[in-house]
């Protein structure tokens, strides 16, 4: 249907989304995906940067009986950020029960995912280094604004988000918090993220961890973390 405008599978998104980041000064970068599709995309990024790679974990916040459509998110934390667009929570009927609940269940699916990811290593500091947030597409923002504010919050001296694909009025969004958004396409038409993919397959916990994996023997070897 797109054409032109369709990557082959996340790492092709990630090696063109390098490209694009390779021509901007960058201060120290550390690369942070949103899991589990942004991992593949942000592994070629790091890669192409010699940066190091590491998790923001945050979940999306689904509307009632629609839990593809995002009404927040929420990112881990001592004060976890947690992210509301409380015009859509009216509008869906997510009443602060339900919101109460969600948010429930998606910090204790974080933790799960920590626990698998991470394997008792401490998450990187941004503070005082450029921040690129990374996901394979964003279609609402919500999960990416979450992130922002979070890296914003633990100190990050730039946040930029860094996608291969977001409609124009949520690269708008998020322009209007991160400090540089680089976004490869910005279709006008936007039927969901993996619509613009070949091979957009749903990933398992354990193609995360081998990507970080190797993510972390190259930053040792490089001697950059």
């Amino acid at each position: 249907m797109f054409g032109a405008l369709r990557f082959a599978d996340r790492a092709d998104a990630g090696r063109k989304l390098a490209a694009a980041l390779a021509k901007i000064p960058l201060e120290q970068p550390v690369v942070y995906a949103l899991p589990r599709g942004g991992v593949p995309v942000a592994a070629e990024v790091a890669a192409a940067l010699n940066a190091p790679l590491d998790l923001v974990l945050v979940r999306k916040i689904g509307a009632p009986y629609q839990p593809e459509l995002a009404v927040g998110a929420i990112v881990d934390g001592e004060a976890p950020e947690v992210l509301i667009d409380r015009e859509l929570a009216e509008e869906t009927g997510a009443s602060a029960a339900y919101l109460a609940t969600t948010q429930a269940e998606a910090l204790r699916e974080i933790e799960r995912r920590r626990a698998v990811y991470f394997r008792g290593q401490a998450p990187l500091s941004p503070a005082g280094r450029d921040a690129i947030a990374v996901d394979d597409g964003i279609a609402t923002g919500a999960s990416m604004l979450a992130a922002v504010r979070a890296l914003k919050r633990r100190g990050a001296r730039r946040v930029v988000v860094a996608t291969p694909l977001a409609p124009p009025d949520t690269v708008a969004r998020l322009e209007s918090e991160a400090d540089l958004v680089v976004c490869l396409i910005r279709p006008e038409s936007f039927p969901g993220v993996g619509a613009f993919y070949v091979d957009f397959h749903q990933l398992e916990d354990a193609e995360v961890v081998d990507l970080m994996v190797a993510a972390a023997a190259r930053t040792r070897a490089s001697g950059r973390g």
